[in-house]
This record gives structure tokens, sequence and C-alpha cells, in this order.
């Protein structure tokens, strides 16, 4: 009950209550509409920003991860280019420690080349030469021998046996992926720095091709905070470097650094930018140097908060739109309303027939422009009723003089005929003939018929010529062959007797006694071909150009009017393909070409 009094009192007849609320609504919902849009399009972009940033920094640590791989694998590229270097190598780990030396010294007397025995100086030049490298080691099948090099230059030498240690059986597992420090290799050398990752290099005799031994090179990851460093700020979650057993080489948040991941399965699972089974944001990049994988881990609930944030942004600015969406259009419905009510107020003062009342509106948009033709029709019709009288009786004497003025027809048709009756009784017949022809040739234009057909104006130029024939006796004729069958085809008015009178004007030749005018009728396809031909004094063929330009002017004024006139209108109303067309010889005669439309005049009566 309280909304539909609600609606009674404030909608049911306030026009302008109803548009605010059918306007605020729409807006409400618009900008509901379109906050939403964007929050959710802004939502994503921040996800997939920070999805990019993630994966352009596991972009750059997997290519620095190959390239120290490829920085390990070039060391004995090193070695095998030089041949004297590698001879050394591989006879050092074929052979004890004591009888390399001791072979070494033999070829220094013997004036050997130097480079023979500077196999371990070339690889403590390798630790030196890079920074990142804290031990390079190389292990002797044979001899089950390990050379230990640290960044300080110095070599630990430790002898292993298959009994007392596991470091044989693991040299022994062929591996060329980047992995953990294995523990007892870390216990035989005393290295237990945790941020540290291996990678293990068979090497070759040169000559043999046979494995003789293992090369492993300590990286730390420094470099890889270094790689870091630049996004450190735009980062979220953890950055993680597996090995393919699961180890973790590298951590960003140090907790899981040396240890096997938790969620390895999940982790092989899954292909780049799949988010995983907890709803975290997952990027994966796996580098075919080393098979190792740099995985980034993202939890929803930091992409979450960045959400928040944008969501409280847009939320906050919905409300600040809303509000002046609806409070300026509130102010401007208000006023226009009381502007209409205003105008509705003295309109009701007019119809009690108060004459005098004005609206104080000076503005200039459309409810002022109402308030001043009001006003301006209350003056107007103040003056109309002050000569409301003197019109009536002016209107009266204006009907009087209009009815004084009228003249019948009938009267000249009835004067005409009295004096073609008065020509026959004196003996004139040809004056009453003629009389009686101009009577019904002038009938014929004043009578307005609906219906105009090719009889009806045949029959007007028929009396036209029997006018003059009548007037050049014994020096003109003329005939007309046209199927009867096509009199009733409805034809534009005036469209054949102009033709006619231009013959009789330019082209019967008064001297000569056989002037002769013949008019042929019939239907070609569509088109209704009317062919005037006479044997006049014919047209020159610069004139005959210069009419053809006539034809197509708009000049109303000069010789041949009739002809520019049939040609106009026709062409005007039916389309271009129809008109007239002259074709003469002087001396000769003329020949005029009328195209009319076979169904033409049914929407052009009269014209």
């Amino acid at each position: 009950m309280a909304l539909r009094k609600m609606y009674r009192n404030y909608l049911q007849n306030n026009l302008f209550m109803r548009l605010l609320l059918l306007f605020s609504m729409i807006t409400v919902v618009t900008i509901i509409s379109f906050s939403y849009f964007m929050y959710y399009s802004m939502s994503q972009a921040a996800i997939n920003r920070e999805l990019d940033i993630q994966k352009k920094a596991l972009t750059n640590v997997n290519n620095y991860l190959g390239g120290k791989y490829d920085s390990a694998q070039s060391i004995l590229f090193g070695l095998y280019r030089d041949s004297s270097l590698a001879s050394g190598v591989s006879f050092m780990l074929q052979h004890p420690f004591q009888e390399y030396v001791q072979h070494s010294l033999e070829q220094y007397n013997l004036g050997g080349n130097s480079m023979w025995n500077d196999g371990l100086q070339y690889f403590k030049n390798q630790v030196e030469d890079n920074e990142d490298i804290r031990n390079l080691l190389l292990y002797s099948e044979d001899q089950q021998t390990l050379y230990a090099l640290g960044q300080n230059g110095q070599m630990k030498f430790v002898p292993t046996n298959r009994a007392r240690s596991y470091i044989p059986d693991v040299m022994a597992l062929e591996s060329k992926s980047v992995e953990l420090p294995n523990i007892w290799v870390r216990e035989a050398i005393g290295q237990w720095d945790q941020n540290l990752y291996a990678i293990r290099t068979p090497i070759t005799d040169k000559l043999t091709l046979k494995t003789i031994g293992q090369q492993v090179v300590y990286f730390s990851t420094d470099g890889i905070w270094k790689i870091l460093q630049n996004d450190k700020d735009d980062l979220k979650g953890i950055i993680l470097v597996l090995a393919p057993d699961g180890g973790v080489l590298f951590d960003s948040s140090n907790q899981y650094v040396g240890q096997p991941y938790p969620h390895m399965d999940q982790i092989n699972a899954m292909y780049e930018n799949r988010g995983s089974s907890q709803g975290d944001y997952v990027t994966k990049l796996t580098q075919s140097k080393g098979n190792f994988s740099t995985v980034s881990i993202i939890p929803r609930k930091e992409l979450d908060a960045s959400s928040k944030k944008i969501g409280s942004t847009i939320l906050l600015i919905s409300a600040i739109c809303i509000f002046f969406a609806i409070l300026i259009p509130f102010l401007v419905v208000m006023s226009v309303a009381k502007r209409t009510n205003q105008i509705i107020r003295f309109t009701r003062k007019v119809k009690q027939g108060d004459l005098s009342v004005r609206i104080p509106d000076v503005r200039e948009d459309e409810i002022g422009q109402i308030s001043r033709s009001f006003n301006e029709m209350i003056e107007e019709l103040n003056l109309y009723i002050d000569r409301v009288y003197k019109a009536n009786i002016k209107q009266k004497q204006t009907e009087l003089t209009a009815l004084q003025a009228r003249v019948n027809p009938h009267f000249l048709y009835n004067t005409l005929e009295v004096i073609r009756m008065r020509a026959i009784s004196q003996g004139a017949h040809d004056v009453g003939e003629m009389i009686y022809s101009l009577s019904a040739l002038f009938r014929s234009f004043v009578q307005q018929k609906k219906i105009y057909t090719l009889k009806n104006e045949l029959e007007a130029c028929r009396l036209y010529l029997e006018l003059f024939q009548i007037r050049y006796k014994d020096k003109f004729t003329y005939a007309m062959d046209w199927d009867r069958r096509l009199g009733s085809v409805r034809v534009m008015k005036m469209s054949l007797q102009p033709v006619i009178e231009n013959y009789i004007v330019h082209g019967l030749r008064s001297e000569s006694s056989d002037n002769q005018l013949h008019i042929r009728v019939k239907q070609v396809e569509a088109f209704l071909h009317v062919q005037v031909e006479d044997n006049g004094n014919g047209i020159s063929p610069q004139r005959l150009k210069e009419l053809a330009l006539f034809l197509q002017d708009e000049e109303l004024e000069g010789e041949s009017f009739g002809l520019r006139s049939i040609n106009q209108r026709l062409k005007l109303l039916y389309g271009s393909e129809y008109g007239v067309k002259l074709h003469s010889q002087p001396g000769q005669g003329t020949v005029i070409d009328i195209w009319l439309p076979m169904d033409g005049g049914a929407e052009v009566d009269d014209v």
C-alpha cells in the first residue's frame, strides 16, 4: 500500500519524476556494468603483467644457467683443442699422481713441450677467470682419485676407494644435467656452501675416445641473484630452479635450497602458464641444456591483494560518478519542471479568460522559446479579437467580387456557335467549319479529363489540322495511320500537337500545292512510337545540330519551344530513353520520332 500511494503521489502524474527515475536506473546499471568490466579487465591486465614479469625473470635465469652450462662445456672444449695439454691431462687421469709428476719432469728435462705438464694450471686458470666457480673437480676413474681446485688456487688431492667411499659409485652414474652437489663429494672436499649447483661433464681420452674421468664444476647462485636484482621490486611469489630429480638448486625464498621439492610431481605435470591445484599461478620453463627447470610460483592471495586495491579504487570512483550522475540531472529536471509548471499555470489563467497574463521567462532555450511564443500568441489573440469583425466583412466582400468575376466557359462556346450559324446562313461554309473546329479544339484544351488517351491527343491534332487544311485549301493534305487498338493507351497531354504546330509554322511551304503531313503510330516492344513526316522545307545540318542542343537546353524561350517542352517533359517523367529525335534533309522534308511509354500517363494525368 505504501508503495502504491508513493507511486500515485510522486510518479503517476509526474512525467519528470518518471524520466528522472528511469534515467537514474539506466545510469546506475550502466556505471555498475562498466565498473565491473573495468575491474575485470584491469584485474586480468594486472595478473598478466605480473605473470609477464615473472616469465621475463624466469627467461633471464634460464638463459643465465644455460650460459653457465656452456661455459662448463667450453672448459673441456678448450682442453681438447690443445693436443699437448689434452695428452698431459689424459696421462694424469690414467696414472698415479707421483708417476704423473715424475713423467712431467722427464719431459721437461728432455726439452718437451711445457704445455704437456700444465694441465692442472689450465684448470686453475679457469677457476680464477670465472668468479662464479667455487670449485672445479677432476675425477680419475682408473685411479679413483679426486683432484679438487678451489678459488684460492690450492689443490686438494683426495684418494677414493670403492670399498671405503661412495664417490666412485656417484661418479659412475653418467649425467650431463645441472644438479645439486653430491653430499659425499662435499664431505670429501669440505665444501658445505648450500648456494651451489653442480655441472658434471665426462672427460674423454682424445686418442682412444674412452671416458677416463669426470669434470665437476660447482657454480655459486650469486649470479642468479644478480640477474633477479633488476626486477626485485616487481617480483611476487618465489622463483625456483629444479634439477631433474627434484632437487632445488635455487630458491628465492631460501626455503627449499638443497632439498627435494615436495610438489615435484605437480610441477612435472604442468605446462607453461598453468595454475596449480592449490590455485596458485605457476609458470614453468624447461632448459634443454642441463635438463633443469625454472619455476615461478605466485600465491593467488598476493595477486588478489592487487585486485582488491583496483576494486576499491573503481568502487570509489563509481560511487562518485553515480552520485553526480543522479544529482545533476535531478537539479536540471527540477528546474525544467518548475518552468513547465509555470507555463501550465499561466495557460489555465488564459483558459479562464485572463488575456493580460505574460510568462516572465527570458531564457533562450526551448522552454524560453515556448514562453515567448505563448506571450506572442496572447498578443496576436488580442489583435485578432479586435479585427475579427472587420475581417469577416472584408471576406464577404471578397467572395462577392470573386463571384461576379467568374466567367462561364459555356458562354464562350455558345458565342462561337452563334458566329458559326451566322456564317453558314450567309453562305460562308468554310468559315463555319473553321469556327466549329476551333470551338471543338478549344473545348478539348479547356476540359480537364482524369484519363487522357492517344485517341484524345490524335483528335486534338486532327482538329488543329482541319483548321489549316481549310485555310490552305488545295495546298495541304494530311494522313493518320494508327492502330485503333492503341487508342486507349494513356499519354501525356499536348505530347503531339506542338509537333504539328511546329510543322505548320516552320515547315509548310505556302507557295506550293503539294504539302503533305503523315502521322504514323505503332507499338515497338515497350515503346509507343509516333512518327511525324512531312515534305516541307527541311532543316540544314548546322541548324539541325543547333536544334539538337536546343532540345536539351533548360531555357524557356526561343524557337521550337514546343519540341523542347515535349522532350524535356518525357525525359523528366519517364527516363532518358524517351523523348524527341529529329531527322531532316534540306528541301526534302523532316521526320520527327517521338518515343512514349506504352504504360505511361497512368501517373501523370494532364501534365
